[in-house]
């Protein structure tokens, strides 16, 4: 079941996503939290940085997932995955490095380091609350249109759309990677709670599709219909396109 929470702006939907994230962390602090990248998440690691600062909350006992990075991008480059994590969250609170995990995009046997990837998130018990964006053609993680309901953690070509909105993470032309390493939708929906964050009118046929029923692969977000317990917080713009009620 999906539950939708509109608000009037984009600060008010981190605001709340940060409360929802902090209270799960007090409440359990051996929380396995899956994560997310992208400029929609930038706003939202802000906010759980100045909470540690500001009220202390400890992130020591949490483990945490991430969904996805991109295949042959070193941990160091400016574009990866696992340098944003850092520089906008891990190195601002206190979790145990040997709790952050990132599938390895630079791993020789790709397959392998899926598989072994997935297992890790079995050995903590399964994610407790996953945080999701939302791509304008409706990918979540890297799962592109098309995307089996039943995927696990897999390398995946990217879409051209994928691909041209990361282009300004690479500068002087380089050319963003044609593949990445994701969790799979599958893979997500073992969580047991996810939180979706969309922002912004771009975002709008994106979340209009992701509720619209019946669920299909061609809307990899629908297949979080199937879901006992997702929430989308979302601003008035990112809601423009869905039906008014009555």
């Amino acid at each position: 079941m999906v539950r939708v929470r509109q608000f009037a702006t984009p600060e008010e939907v981190v605001e709340q996503a940060a409360r929802l994230v902090i209270a799960a962390v007090r409440a359990r602090p051996n929380l396995v939290l899956g994560l997310a990248t992208g400029e929609t998440m930038r706003p939202l690691h802000a906010a759980l940085v100045r909470d540690v600062r500001e009220n202390g909350t400890s992130w020591r006992g949490v483990t945490a997932f991430n969904l996805d990075d991109y295949v042959g991008v070193p941990a160091a480059h400016p574009a990866s995955f696992r340098r944003f994590m850092q520089e906008t969250l891990f190195d601002h609170i206190d979790i145990s490095p040997d709790r952050c995990h990132m599938p390895n995009g630079m791993a020789a046997d790709l397959e392998r380091e899926a598989a072994a990837y997935e297992a890790r998130i079995e050995a903590a018990g399964g994610i407790d609350l996953q945080l999701l964006g939302l791509g304008r053609n409706g990918h979540i993680a890297f799962n592109e249109p098309g995307s089996d309901f039943a995927s696990r953690t897999r390398p995946v070509t990217l879409a051209s759309t994928t691909r041209e909105a990361a282009g300004g993470s690479f500068a002087g032309g380089e050319q963003v990677p044609m593949r990445g390493l994701t969790m799979g939708i599958a893979s997500i929906l073992d969580a047991r709670r996810i939180l979706l964050i969309a922002c912004g009118r771009g975002k709008a046929r994106a979340v209009a599709d992701a509720l619209a029923a019946p669920a299909r692969p061609e809307r990899p977000a629908s297949a979080l219909q199937g879901h006992p317990d997702t929430t989308f917080l979302i601003d008035r713009d990112a809601a423009a396109e869905l039906s008014a009620p009555g």
